[in-house]
């Protein structure tokens, strides 16, 4: 799974974003997804989604879940 393809994306999940002023340094910041805001499939710089934070980016990392 990688930040590049809608379908990996999905509100709940934790993921680690780079926000808008920090692309030039690809500084991350972690959070849970509010929201989708890329409507189509896939995008070359990531899915940009909204956290719960409120702060707004790409998605670079998702982190997988054990839920057993």
């Amino acid at each position: 799974m990688n930040g590049k393809n809608r379908t990996d994306v999905k509100i709940g999940l934790k993921v680690s974003i780079v926000l808008k002023e920090h692309q030039r340094t690809g500084k991350l910041t972690e959070g849970i997804v509010k929201n989708i805001l890329t409507n189509s499939q896939n995008h070359p710089h990531g899915i940009k989604v909204r956290l719960e934070s409120g702060e707004v980016g790409r998605v670079k990392d998702i982190f997988e879940f054990d839920e057993s």
